[in-house]
């Protein structure tokens, strides 16, 4: 079993890769994720590109072809691409119902495995102490802040605990950022070395 300091922790790295990420880019690489299966969905998400396909291509036919000087040929390209067009719209408010609601159920499952848990895990374990502090290394005071607002005096709390984790995951992702920026801006310094072994060599 997942102790509570552990879990806390990942629900709080997962809110903060949802919120560093972006929501609408999760959502929209489980989408495509998600139409990789063999599904209904991804059925018609292929038919529909198939038949996008199929209208481009009546289009570029009907535009090489003179309505003037083979109408019948012109005439019937329209027809076929009107019917294609027809079907790819009917089949477009398909997938997009169901992608709407796919983006629903992905929202809503996003929030109870973040924000949602995180919250519950507050509300269940008020009274529950993350882990218990050694006796008398700290003021009265704050034992009291540590372990606000219901956990026992001398232990921390899940609240003061989430604030914890919060804070020191911003702080290294940030230090981590830095650091790996700082990594890329520099340049290998390749040139000088060969420059140097030249030297040695003469």
């Amino acid at each position: 079993m997942l102790s509570l300091v552990l879990m806390i922790l990942f629900v709080h790295i997962a809110i903060y890769v949802v919120n560093t990420v972006g929501a609408s880019t999760i959502d929209l690489v489980v989408w495509q994720l998600y139409l990789k299966l063999p599904t209904s969905t991804s059925r018609n998400a292929r038919e529909q590109q198939r038949l996008k396909g199929e209208a481009m291509k009546l289009k570029r036919e009907m535009n090489n072809t003179s309505s003037q000087d083979e109408f019948a040929k012109w005439a019937k390209l329209r027809r076929r691409h009107d019917k294609a067009m027809e079907e790819y719209e009917a089949m477009n408010k398909t997938v997009s119902s169901q992608k709407t609601s796919f983006d629903w159920a992905v929202k809503t499952a996003r929030w109870l495995s973040t924000n949602g848990l995180k919250m519950f895990l507050q509300f269940w374990y008020s009274k529950t102490p993350v882990f218990a502090l050694p006796d008398g290394w700290l003021p009265y005071y704050v034992e009291w802040i540590l372990s606000f607002p219901r956990a026992p005096l001398g232990s921390v709390s899940i609240h003061v605990w989430n604030n914890v984790c919060a804070t020191a995951i911003a702080v290294i992702a940030e230090i981590l950022g830095a650091v790996l920026v700082q990594a890329i801006g520099q340049k290998p310094q390749a040139a000088p070395v060969e420059e140097t072994e030249a030297k040695k060599a003469q």
